[in-house]
């Protein structure tokens, strides 16, 4: 009698852990509770962009981030390489637009969280970093006031409905930017300053009115969801919800062992800082710092947080005032990703180094010393069946 009941048992438990039956510690429960999409606060409003929740902005936002036309060729938007259909990244190892970049494009969802952006944070708003694409020469090509031409042409009076007044574009250059070829940045510097000033305002508009579309694009729910939904509340869990035993251990290394959590935590995944995490450089491409490098960009840019085209007040460059400006650890530090439909999107790294999330699993396992500066991680004692369990769990983010 006693044997059979230690076979039931036995087999009871098994049928348990085959099934995937949830066996976590408090500890555990309150760090998955915390990474679950449910617990992402509202979107705060962005002083910097009184245009930021304004519906006529997002609409025609939305309609310059598709627009061919806002490109030097006519051949580049920023939904050539933000694609609709892929969550807003290009599926590229670097972006192309009308030459090839040194980055890969980062997808957008939840993207208005964010209090850095780009790979490096060398822009502090979402709407000073859409705008920033616009002239560099390997992504739209275009300038200043080739795009102020453009919207009043083609948008003049859905944008004054929304900004006001156009500037008064007599004796303006077509073609004139601070940061163009050699004609251009003649043309701009021979304009007037009141002239560079108001060509600038319709300029971050652009990128307020970009940033208000951008807004709306949000992480949806997954799999992982749905099981910490269920682990939180006691509920049982159904259908997709219910975890494959590997599913499970590869949670729990998740949040413990493996340590990803670190940096990949908050219902997004990402802990929005940067770290130098020992990626290798790319053979053919220029030499990359990371964020050491973006400090001085950011702190150049006109359209930064303490700059003229900021609405609100200077309260709100808290990121921007406190920001580490020079410390060992910005050196080929770059921000962390958000994980969530990261399975479904390779390559991976700001350079597109790994192909896939095997070849990431094992880059951090083997914890090599970085390039230059020093890498934060250290090498991991995983065997092949943690890491396909790892891997297993990342992909309860995508589904």
């Amino acid at each position: 009698m006693k044997r059979l009941f230690c076979f039931l048992a036995l087999t009871v438990a098994v049928i348990l852990v085959g099934c995937g039956k949830p066996d976590f510690s408090d500890a555990e429960k309150k760090t998955i509770a915390s990474l679950a999409l449910n617990t992402l606060p509202a979107l705060k409003p962005d002083t910097t962009n009184r245009f930021a929740d304004v519906p006529a902005a997002a609409a025609l936002g939305s309609t310059l981030f598709f627009d061919l036309g806002m490109s030097r060729d006519g051949t580049v938007s920023c939904s050539t390489c933000h694609k609709i259909d892929r969550q807003f990244q290009d599926d590229l190892p670097q972006a192309v637009g009308v030459g090839r970049t040194n980055r890969r494009t980062m997808a957008l969802a939840g993207v208005a969280r964010d209090p850095w952006f780009f790979w490096d944070g060398r822009r502090d708003s979402l709407w000073s970093q859409a705008i920033t694409p616009l002239e560099n020469p390997l992504e739209q090509a275009g300038n200043r006031t080739a795009y102020a031409h453009y919207i009043k042409t083609r948008f003049g009076e859905r944008y004054e409905r929304i900004f006001g007044p156009l500037p008064d574009f007599s004796g303006m250059p077509l073609n004139a930017s601070p940061l163009g070829n050699d004609a251009e940045r003649a043309a701009w510097n021979a304009m007037s300053e009141t002239q560079r000033d108001a060509i600038n305002r319709v300029f971050a508009n652009i990128g307020k009115a970009i940033a208000a579309f951008e807004r709306s694009i949000e992480p949806v729910q997954t799999r992982f969801d749905r099981f910490a939904l269920d682990l939180a509340t006691g509920a049982e869990p159904k259908d997709d919800a219910v975890f494959t035993r590997e599913e499970i251990l590869g949670l729990k290394l998740f949040i413990g062992k493996a340590n990803c959590v670190s940096c990949h935590n908050g219902p997004r995944f990402t802990d929005n800082s940067f770290h130098n995490t020992g990626v290798p450089p790319v053979a053919d491409l220029p030499p990359d710092r990371g964020r050491i490098d973006a400090v001085a960009q950011v702190e150049a840019d006109p359209f930064n947080c303490f700059g003229a085209y900021r609405d609100g007040d200077v309260g709100a460059c808290g990121e921007l005032r406190f920001m580490v400006k020079d410390a060992p650890q910005l050196i080929r530090a770059y921000k962390t990703p958000s994980l969530r439909g990261a399975a479904t999107r390779p390559p991976y790294m700001h350079a597109g180094q790994f192909s896939s999330l095997d070849e990431v699993v094992a880059h951090y396992a083997k914890a090599a010393p970085s390039v230059e500066g020093i890498s934060e991680i250290h090498p991991l004692e995983l065997s092949d069946r943690e890491r396909a369990a790892l891997v297993a769990f990342l992909k309860t983010l995508s589904e």
